[in-house]
C-alpha cells in the first residue's frame, strides 16, 4: 500500500458527521423551512442539542435567564444564528485538538476555521446576496478538515516538504502531495464525499487554493480563499504551512477587491476572530 492510499484508509476511523449536519443545511435553501422545523432537527440529535445550548449559555452571548431547550435557543437566536452554532456544534469536537504536523496547538484549527466562516459569510452577504451563504459558510468552516487526518504524516515529512517550499519554489499543497501522494484540500474533498455532502460542497473543500484551473472561475471558492488568505495575513491559523500557498491575482479581479477593500477584511476577520476565540474560551 502507498502512502496515500494508507492516508487515505484513515478515514475509516473518522467520526461521521449526522445525517442532522445535511438536514441542516438543505433547510437553509428551503425558502418553507421555518424555525420550528429546525428545532426539530436539532432536537434528533443529542449531542448536537448539548452544544447548541453550550454555547447559547456561554459569556459571549450572556443571555439573562439560562437557555434550557432547544426552542429556547431557537427563538432566542433566530435562524441565521441557529444555524450557525448548530454548523460549528457538528464540526467543532474533530477540529478542536492540536494538529501538531502543522504546527497547531489546540484550538487554532477551530478558532481560525470559525472565524473564517464567518467572515466569509457576512462577505457573501455584502456583496453577492444571491449566492447560497450558508454553503460558502459550511465550507470556509471545514475546508481545512483534512489536516485532521493527514497531520502525523506531514509532521513525519516535515523537512522533505519545507525543502520542496523553501529550495525548489513548491507552493504547501504540492509539497504535500509530491511527498506524501495527497494534499489536506483534496483529502478534505474526499471527507466531504464520505459524509454525502452536496458535489458543491465537495467542490469548494478540495478547491480552496483554487489549484485547478476551473477553481479561479468560481465566485465562491475565490471567496473562501480570498478569506483564507486574510486568514494568514493576519497570522491567524499560521502552523508549518504558514504563507507558503499561491496567491491568485485573477481572483481579485474577479470579485472587484481593492486594497481598501482587503484592509475592511482584514479589521472584519479580527472582530470575527475575537468572537470565535471567546466561543471556544468559553466552551472548555
Amino acid at each position: 500500500m502507498n502512502l496515500a492510499n494508507e492516508i487515505i484508509k484513515k478515514l475509516d476511523a473518522l467520526r461521521s458527521v449526522s445525517n442532522v449536519t445535511n438536514r441542516i443545511m438543505e433547510l437553509t435553501t428551503d425558502p418553507d423551512g421555518s424555525l420550528l422545523e429546525l428545532a426539530e432537527i436539532v432536537r434528533y440529535d443529542q449531542a448536537l442539542t448539548v452544544n447548541l445550548l453550550r454555547m447559547c449559555n456561554s459569556a459571549y452571548y450572556g443571555f439573562p435567564v439560562p437557555v434550557d431547550s432547544v426552542d429556547h435557543a431557537v427563538n432566542l437566536l433566530g435562524m441565521n444564528k441557529t444555524v450557525e452554532l448548530a454548523l460549528i456544534g457538528s464540526f467543532g469536537q474533530c477540529m478542536a485538538n492540536a494538529q501538531k504536523g502543522y504546527g497547531l496547538r489546540k484550538g487554532e484549527l477551530w478558532t481560525s476555521s470559525v472565524a473564517s466562516a464567518l467572515l466569509s459569510k457576512s462577505f457573501a452577504e455584502k456583496r453577492y446576496p444571491n449566492l447560497d451563504k450558508f454553503l460558502i459558510y459550511t465550507a470556509s468552516l471545514i475546508k481545512d478538515i483534512g489536516k485532521i487526518v493527514i497531520d502525523e504524516y506531514v509532521g513525519k515529512a516535515l523537512k522533505k516538504i519545507m525543502y520542496l517550499v523553501n529550495k525548489k519554489k513548491y507552493s504547501f499543497d504540492e509539497a504535500e502531495t509530491e511527498v506524501l501522494g495527497i494534499d489536506h484540500a483534496e483529502l478534505g474533498g474526499l471527507i466531504a464525499e464520505k459524509w454525502n455532502f452536496n458535489p458543491k460542497m465537495v467542490f469548494l473543500i478540495r478547491n480552496h487554493h483554487l489549484n485547478r484551473p476551473n477553481a479561479t472561475a468560481d465566485r465562491e471558492a475565490s471567496i473562501i480563499h480570498i478569506v483564507d488568505i486574510v486568514s494568514r495575513m493576519m497570522n491567524v491559523g499560521i502552523g508549518a504551512d504558514g504563507l507558503a500557498y499561491r496567491v491568485y491575482d485573477e481572483m481579485f479581479s474577479h470579485l472587484v477587491l481593492s486594497e481598501t477593500d482587503v484592509k475592511e477584511l482584514m479589521t472584519q476577520f479580527k472582530l470575527h476572530l475575537n468572537i470565535a476565540e471567546q466561543l471556544f474560551h468559553d466552551l472548555r
